[in-house]
């Protein structure tokens, strides 16, 4: 199981326009839904010849240079730095609860937690409510619209897009460095390769083992996208199967758990 990953995490954000919400029928449109495959798999080739050359091989040199108990650590800060993305979106799906859930965990192990490199908050049983603003547009009805693979991103629809760059603009670095345009470039950047390239160690693995498994590895990935997204709209469907694949970042600890015990 994949959970929560992205193939080709680097720096860019792509802005699409989204249809006005509709009120019935199906808001996401996955069945089969790939009307765009000729540009999606001339893409999918770029990002792949992009990973195999540049973002993996530097993932896997930063994983042989350091300790995994740093990569742990590391990997804590990025996750404790999403935080403030998790209340926001919480508050405005109407979830208060785990919003103030998502406030008492950034201020918990931002402070008791270093920076957040050790996760206090969950040893007090205080757990990560991820909420972004994807599942947020999927709340409000709004369309999900065509699969599109976008240029270094990876997988991703019309909405998931607009979300991903909402998603950066909460980020509690760009307003830290928002005010200073040189500032702001330099760790910003800096903050968003970092990101990368830990989020790929992390996978590395898990990415290998389902491209050797994969007789159209553009297919599977694909199918693997939409499957997850069957869950996110108007209506909650607690019957549907998904294969639990989100591209993002959370849990990656829960992925080698699993390897180590099969």
């Amino acid at each position: 199981m994949i959970k929560k990953s992205i193939l080709f995490p680097v720096m860019a954000a792509l802005l699409f326009t989204t249809a006005s919400c509709a009120t019935t029928g199906n808001t996401n449109p996955h069945e089969d839904n790939d009307s765009l495959e000729s540009y999606n798999r001339a893409v999918f080739k770029f990002n792949y010849q992009v990973d195999k050359y540049v973002l993996k091989p530097i993932a896997e040199g930063y994983r042989d240079i350091t300790p995994e108990a740093v990569r742990n650590r590391i990997s804590n800060i990025f996750l404790n730095m999403k935080e403030p993305l998790y209340f926001i979106n919480n508050l405005l799906q109407g979830n208060f609860k785990y919003s103030g859930i998502s406030l008492s965990r950034f201020a918990i192990n931002t402070t008791l937690g270093l920076g957040g490199m050790f996760d206090v908050a969950e040893g007090w049983g205080i757990s990560r409510e991820n909420s972004r603003f994807d599942q947020t547009f999927a709340k409000w009805c709004i369309p999900d619209g065509p699969f599109i693979v976008l240029p270094f991103l990876g997988p991703s629809t019309p909405r998931a897009a607009v979300a991903f760059a909402f998603d950066m603009a909460a980020d509690p670095v760009y307003w830290a460095t928002l005010n200073d345009a040189n500032v702001k470039d330099k760790i910003s950047y800096t903050y968003t390769a970092l990101e990368a390239i830990s989020l790929r160690a992390q996978n590395i693995e898990l990415l290998n083992e389902l491209e050797r498994g994969s007789v159209d590895f553009y297919s599977t990935m694909r199918s693997a996208y939409l499957q997850n997204r069957k869950n996110m709209g108007c209506r909650d469907d607690e019957n549907v199967q998904t294969y639990d694949f989100d591209f993002g970042i959370e849990d990656e600890d829960e992925i080698f758990d699993e390897m180590e015990a099969e």
